[in-house]
């Protein structure tokens, strides 16, 4: 699997930070109307990869920026910020480099890293419906050859209708989970865009069917061990859906911001330079930018966590990274429903607010803020400060 298009290097955190910034003022200009025609971004996926910003997570020594986790944070809420949808769909694929990193081989980070940093996307075909818990899975991996063969059947696929290939959680015939990178364009592997949030609805997040589909060996390596010991594949995952939340909040946000202003400009006109003196229109932006600033500064310290628990992991470094992270994840969860709920009763019921998709932020942080219980993050947070219990070792946490 080869592009022909030519794949920016991006070097640093600075310049990382540049080329998300100046993307997302593209993808800002047509989102509504992606999010109104369920128009799958194709042509801006392609403008993405070909950014470099899929590549800043392989470590240095593997060609890759290997910028901070403070970056890749920001990045993912300025893309998210721009577009919501735009800005998870890469969630996944950064989830399955710190897997590559933690638990591949360097025969196969050399060759997988490479493939990113080429302009390659990973999707993934992780979560199984009917199965006894959201953790278990059954899609099997079974031996044969000199590879293995995967039948299955897979939902809630972010990013894998647009992938190069979908990294698999899988069985094998000891029980135990592995990670199968397995090629897009495989033989039996089957996408259907079935998707059908009401929010996030250009994710791409339908189902993936595996019908003997052949694997090789070295597209497979552990996956289940990530969680048997302390390792950063949690609290990564969880940042960048911090990140996330983030972003579409400071997208509400600064859209009731403008239509405030925009509906109020009689004040204006008649000499009067305040947008409103509405008291409760004050108290309302007063304790909306409060907790958005609070949500931006944890995310940012979470970030600072997590890149202190990659350089020497342990049991403490993780479960601090892990605290930190639930505690955005929390507060992120929070102000992205708040500021999307804010826009609604300051705009009432005013079909302009439909008209220019204002309403996708409030749909879109109701269905991304579903994608694990933000209860379970204050019990964790609450157990690790009362009863000095370090979270348990898993993705969602």
């Amino acid at each position: 699997m080869t592009f022909s298009h030519h794949v920016a290097v991006i070097t640093s955190d600075e310049q990382a930070l540049i080329v998300a910034s100046d993307l997302a003022e593209d993808f800002k200009r047509d989102s509504a109307l992606r999010d109104r025609e369920r128009r799958l971004p194709l042509p801006e996926l392609d403008v993405f990869s070909r950014s470099g910003l899929w590549g800043i997570s392989v470590p240095k020594e593997y060609g890759g920026a290997g910028v901070s986790n403070v970056t890749l944070a920001k990045v993912i809420a300025l893309i998210a910020q721009a577009d919501g949808s735009l800005g998870q769909i890469p969630q996944n694929h950064f989830y399955a480099l710190e897997v590559l990193r933690v638990n591949g081989s360097h025969q196969q980070k050399q060759r997988l890293y490479a493939e990113v940093l080429a302009g390659q996307r990973f999707g993934n075909a992780l979560a199984e419906l009917g199965t006894k818990t959201a953790h278990d899975r059954v899609t099997s991996l079974k031996r044969d050859g000199d590879g293995y063969r995967i039948n299955g059947r897979k939902f809630y696929a972010t990013g894998a209708i647009y992938a190069q290939r979908i990294p698999t959680s899988v069985v094998d015939e000891n029980g135990v989970q592995q990670l199968a990178f397995v090629p897009r364009d495989s033989k039996g592997l089957t996408v259907i865009d079935d998707w059908s949030g009401f929010g996030q609805r250009t994710t791409g997040s339908g189902s993936v069917v595996f019908e003997d589909v052949y694997v090789a060996a070295e597209d497979v390596l552990p996956f289940q061990s990530a969680f048997e010991r302390p390792t950063t594949v949690g609290p990564l995952a969880q940042i960048l859906h911090a990140a996330i939340d983030t972003g579409i909040a400071r997208a509400a946000y600064e859209d009731a911001l403008h239509f405030v202003r925009s509906k109020t400009r009689p004040w204006i006109d008649s000499g009067n330079d305040k947008a409103t003196e509405d008291p409760l229109t004050l108290k309302s932006f007063g304790h909306l930018s409060i907790r958005l600033h609070a949500t931006e500064a944890l995310l940012e310290r979470a970030g600072e966590f997590l890149d202190a628990a990659q350089a020497e992991t342990s049991a403490e470094t993780v479960a601090a990274a892990s605290i930190a992270v639930a505690e955005a994840r929390a507060i992120s969860t929070e102000i992205s429903l708040a500021a999307g709920s804010t826009l609604f009763e300051l705009a009432g019921s005013q079909a302009t607010l439909i008209e220019h998709g204002l309403d996708r932020h409030w749909r879109n942080a109701r269905v991304h803020t579903l994608h694990d219980p933000v209860r379970w993050k204050y019990h964790a947070v609450g157990n690790y400060y009362l009863n000095d219990e370090n979270p348990p070792l898993r993705g969602t946490i």
